[in-house]
């Protein structure tokens, strides 16, 4: 059974997740978003804790807010960072993102995709496995990682308690967007856990009876 320790990070509340095998300490690292030395430290001092050896980077999309500590990330620990390639464009402008938002970012901000995911691909962590699933619309290369034996999927910004990603962001359409979480989350069993890219869990089913944005 995999094992998720979520980091609450940066400015904007984003939630870093580092999904791990507890028996074969293989870890992978989803949206490293730690903008500050003590985020990062906290990080570190956790996989250094758990003995976790940190196979992957994987981005669910590539805002800024989801990739403030990718190079860190793949630096200190020698990985490669995974995303889907309809955001390769997204990753080299993280300078021109943070501009919006009225943030100066240093000149080696930029994020490369090393590994291109696509709907299908598997990410294999100790004998478990997270399916790739893609789900554009809040980005064109927005992706979720699904987990049918421990019944999670975390789904970067395409899907909130109550809410669904915003869309006014470059490369966000609301109707693609809402034909993803329809056709690619909704179908998933009730019970499956939804770890959303900020603020607190859900599961598939209360939102598939209560969310007013995609009944």
């Amino acid at each position: 059974m995999l094992k998720i320790k979520k980091f609450v990070v940066n400015p904007f509340g984003m939630n870093c997740y580092i999904v791990y095998d507890p028996v074969s300490k293989e870890a992978v690292v989803v949206d490293p978003g730690m903008s500050s030395v003590p985020e990062a430290n906290l990080f570190d001092d956790f996989v250094e804790h758990e003995g976790l050896k940190i196979k992957q980077i994987v981005n669910t999309h590539l805002h800024l807010d989801h990739c403030f500590g990718n190079n860190y990330v793949r630096s200190k620990y020698g990985v490669k960072i995974a995303a889907h390639p309809a955001d390769a464009l997204l990753g080299k402008r993280i300078d021109a993102q943070a501009r919006q938002f009225g943030i100066r970012m240093s000149d080696d901000s930029s994020v490369e995709i090393d590994v291109p995911l696509a709907e299908g691909d598997t990410i294999e962590i100790g004998s478990d496995a997270l399916m790739v699933l893609h789900v554009p619309g809040h980005s064109p290369g927005s992706i979720a990682l699904y987990s049918p034996a421990d019944k999670f999927v975390i789904v970067g910004d395409v899907l909130f308690r109550g809410s669904i990603g915003r869309t006014d962001l470059a490369g966000g359409d609301h109707s693609t967007l809402i034909t993803s979480i329809q056709n690619k989350l909704l179908t998933l069993p009730d019970d499956t856990q939804v770890l959303p890219g900020h603020e607190a869990p859900t599961t598939i089913g209360r939102e598939k009876m209560s969310n007013p944005f995609i009944r």
